[in-house]
């Protein structure tokens, strides 16, 4: 029997074909490889590919999903991650007896590892080739093209009052070091430091990142920054706004990851 990232055993007969998705970017991974026709069910924030998913039924949210209308909607398989979905929500779905199958990606590396082998459950790996190929691939380029570069100092912000960063043992964290970042949240305690903006502000970052998710910055947020005049970021004007996406979905986004975000950080080094 197939076992998940967290060494669950799911227990499933034959590949899934009602497939309840708790995870956008796994969403998203389904639609890429051709398995769009077998997803029944999807959260709120499952919005990509927009067309395709804009009739499906929502389940609701990540954290909060509907259990009884997943179960109505009669899945052989339901995906979540340990990252975006409650442990309690996975019990009680495996106690109705559906089969849940949980991902746990920490780093790139991982996102390769762990979409085969759902490619593999799924019974789509010939489907999929062409995507991890192009992963594999990229995440090689990556690694290569840090040999002898100078790691920027950088902060990603997630979310403001109270302020909070991406730490270390992340994926987003495993991306910026491919991409040529030194994620300096690594020296907070937790996954995701909270702490007053003087406190990040003291590590003297290069580059500031702002996404435009899970909080949606904007230009407007950038005067937070004001009264740090002297951090190099700051002084530099190096807070950028950009893609949330692109920074914390796995899957086909990672490969644009690797491939655009080293040519930012590149172009602040000049």
């Amino acid at each position: 029997m197939p076992i998940d990232a967290l060494n669950r055993i799911v227990d499933l007969h034959a590949p899934p074909r009602r497939i309840v998705s708790l995870v956008p970017s796994l969403t998203e991974y389904l639609f890429t490889i051709g398995l769009g026709p077998y997803v029944v069910g999807v959260t709120d924030y499952c919005i990509a590919p927009a067309a395709q998913v804009a009739s499906l039924p929502k389940v609701r949210g990540t954290k909060n999903p509907n259990r009884e209308l997943i179960r109505a909607l009669q899945p052989d398989l339901v995906l979540a991650a340990k990252e975006e979905n409650r442990e309690r929500d996975v019990v009680a779905l495996t106690a109705m007896g559906i089969p849940v199958y949980v991902t746990d990606i920490q780093s790139v590396a991982d996102a390769l590892t762990q979409l085969s082998a759902l490619a593999q459950l799924l019974a789509a790996e010939h489907a999929a080739a062409p995507l991890l190929n192009a992963l594999e691939t990229a995440l090689a380029q990556a690694q290569q093209s840090l040999i002898g570069r100078r790691p920027q100092r950088t902060l990603v912000f997630i979310w403001r009052d109270p302020w909070m960063a991406v730490g270390g043992t992340t994926y987003v964290d495993d991306l910026l070091r491919l991409c040529g970042a030194e994620n300096l949240a690594r020296q907070l305690p937790g996954r995701y430091p909270r702490a007053d903006l003087a406190d990040f502000m003291r590590l003297n970052p290069d580059v500031i990142l702002l996404p435009d998710e899970p909080y949606r910055f904007t230009e407007a947020d950038r005067a937070a920054f004001a009264p740090f005049a002297t951090v190099t970021a700051v002084a530099a004007q190096r807070m950028h706004l950009c893609n949330g996406m692109l920074l914390t979905w796995p899957g086909p986004r990672t490969i644009t990851a690797l491939h655009t975000l080293p040519g930012l950080v590149e172009a602040l080094e000049r």
